[in-house]
């Protein structure tokens, strides 16, 4: 079962990983036609975050912690306040003025693998804790941050371009940050070992980043749009992603 678990994780990681590579693909697409692909993403991600936190990780841990413990409820608003400190922290020393900023792209190219980094080390953790407890768990757990880290690695290969990185620089180190991910899993799964229970404590905390994530970071980036046809397609698309969640707790 342990060999099992290390190897569901691993392969999942490394998946996501590569999802650094994907802003490339963006290159033959218009700009418009970019945004609203990834729209749709932003859509399904939002769905899937919201279906992975409420149908799959509170439900767990209520069941790990029981229905009367305060440690779920609790434990969830720690994410929370953990996903919103983790970004104020990344967005610190963010310059604020933009031209200043043009005129110094490096530091903010560095800022933005740095932030990438540690952010992917937590995904990395993130699915292998829900691995260990449950494989199907951890399943669901992998597509909803895949789908989180399509956009937002479309997003940050835009941005290292735009701070002056070559393309091929830009894949590089994009991918050698998301690669964090897979040494934040080895780390998480060497801590399950040692700390009894480590796994269990950190499901609730992943419902609660994951609740913060697609509240905060992209149900806003939806707001814009206010075209009634387009509008309803958007919801649509967040129900898919609730119910594809939701359909994986179905299967197995």
């Amino acid at each position: 079962m342990q060999t099992q678990i290390w190897l569901w994780t691993i392969v999942s990681v490394v998946i996501v990983s590569l999802l650094s590579l994907i802003g490339v693909l963006t290159l033959a697409l218009k700009r418009e036609t970019l945004h609203k692909v990834l729209l749709f993403f932003v859509c399904f991600a939002v769905g899937a975050l919201f279906g992975d936190a409420f149908i799959h990780l509170i439900p767990e841990s209520f069941k790990q912690f029981g229905i009367d413990s305060m440690k779920t409820p609790v434990l969830i608003l720690v994410g929370i306040l953990i996903f919103f400190l983790m970004e104020k922290g990344i967005r610190w020393r963010t310059c604020h003025n933009e031209d200043h900023c043009e005129g110094h792209p490096k530091p903010f190219v560095l800022i933005i693998l740095t932030g990438d980094t540690f952010h992917n080390f937590i995904d990395g953790m993130v699915i292998a804790a829900s691995y260990a407890v449950d494989i199907k768990l951890g399943i669901t757990t992998t597509i909803a941050v895949m789908l989180h880290e399509i956009p937002h690695e479309v997003g940050d290969f835009g941005a290292l371009i735009h701070g002056g990185l070559t393309i091929k620089k830009a894949l590089f180190f994009n991918f050698l940050s998301s690669l964090a991910a897979v040494l934040g899993a080895v780390v998480s799964l060497i801590l399950g070992d040692v700390l009894k229970g480590y796994e269990i404590g950190l499901l609730p905390i992943t419902a609660g980043g994951f609740i913060y994530l697609a509240g905060s970071d992209l149900l806003p980036e939806l707001y814009p749009e206010t075209g009634i046809v387009k509008s309803i397609i958007q919801f649509i698309c967040i129900l898919i992603g609730i119910g594809m969640m939701a359909l994986l707790l179905l299967v197995g």
